[in-house]
């Protein structure tokens, strides 16, 4: 194995039984692979089996498309529900977006600076206020706006861009729309949002305003997939931060800021390098 030599990660799910690693792994060392990583979970609950594996090729391992074909069998044998990428395609990410802007450039930093791997073909708003920010970092912006009586037209032209760019990862930067459920159900597992912590204790549109009149000591950010269900997708990251009685609601907005931005950073990550198997309602999450 040189250090220049493919890698390649799989992840996979199936019925919990006995012989899934020794297979997974006895295949990969037939096509000369080497696992340089490899995690794995069986849930009792719902006896599945999870797993996630990096390996590099040797000069006997097929191409990627053979490789992915030949392991085939060891996915019919144990019912698994399995996919088998290239470590060096990086996947397209539409970033949606409203008025606020704190998200937008966080991402967009972390994509200029090479900390998240990916290629950004759209910023996709409903409003024009974030043209500037996009424009800066050189990616195409789209003003989508959207009423009442607009949204099947404004969702039929954002389904559109994402078929037409590629875009295999939709990211909802604080986008202030719901998304219809047919919308959500054609793109299961493959939009991403971040809120604050504070639902369902505080909702609306300042959470941070009403959470000193309670006392809050803990105040964070969750990222999750989009379901139909609003705000109760999979939870892939949770992070929070301690406030006290002398941080006043504008300082708390600021540290909410902070920790949103992180949490939607590693969720974003943890989904492009496959990280994340849906479990029902929840998620496994190698980090």
């Amino acid at each position: 194995m040189s250090p220049a030599s493919p890698s390649y990660v799989l992840k996979l799910l199936c019925p919990d039984r006995m012989g899934i690693v020794a297979g997974v792994s006895g295949f990969l060392a037939e096509q000369d692979c080497n696992i340089v990583e490899s995690s794995h979970f069986g849930d009792e609950n719902t006896e599945k089996f999870f797993m996630r594996a990096v390996f590099v090729s040797g000069n006997g391992t097929p191409i990627l498309e053979h490789l992915q074909a030949a392991f085939a069998a060891i996915g019919n044998c144990f019912k698994i529900d399995w996919a088998m990428h290239s470590q060096s395609t990086t996947q397209r990410v539409m970033i949606l977006v409203s008025k606020i802007d704190h998200y937008l450039n966080d991402l967009l930093y972390r994509y200029r600076t090479g900390k998240i791997a990916m290629e950004i073909p759209a910023v996709v708003s409903n409003h024009p206020d974030l043209k500037p920010l996009a424009d800066f970092h050189g990616i195409p912006f789209h003003h989508l706006p959207v009423t009442a009586d607009t949204k099947p037209e404004q969702e039929a032209k954002l389904m559109n861009l994402v078929e037409e760019t590629g875009t295999e990862l939709l990211v909802l930067a604080r986008y202030m729309q719901i998304l219809t459920d047919d919308f959500c159900s054609k793109l299961s597992g493959r939009i991403i949002n971040i809120h604050h912590s504070f639902l369902p204790s505080f909702k609306g549109a300042k959470p941070y305003h009403q959470a000193p009149d309670k006392g809050v000591k803990l105040i964070g950010a969750t990222a999750h997939y989009v379901t139909p269900s609003l705000d109760e997708g999979p939870i892939i990251e949770q992070d929070t931060v301690r406030v006290s009685h002398v941080h006043t609601a504008e300082q708390m907005v600021t540290l909410g800021s902070n920790v949103e931005n992180i949490v939607l950073a590693r969720a974003v990550s943890y989904h492009l390098e496959h990280r994340v198997l849906l479990n029902g309602s929840k998620t496994v999450v190698f980090a």
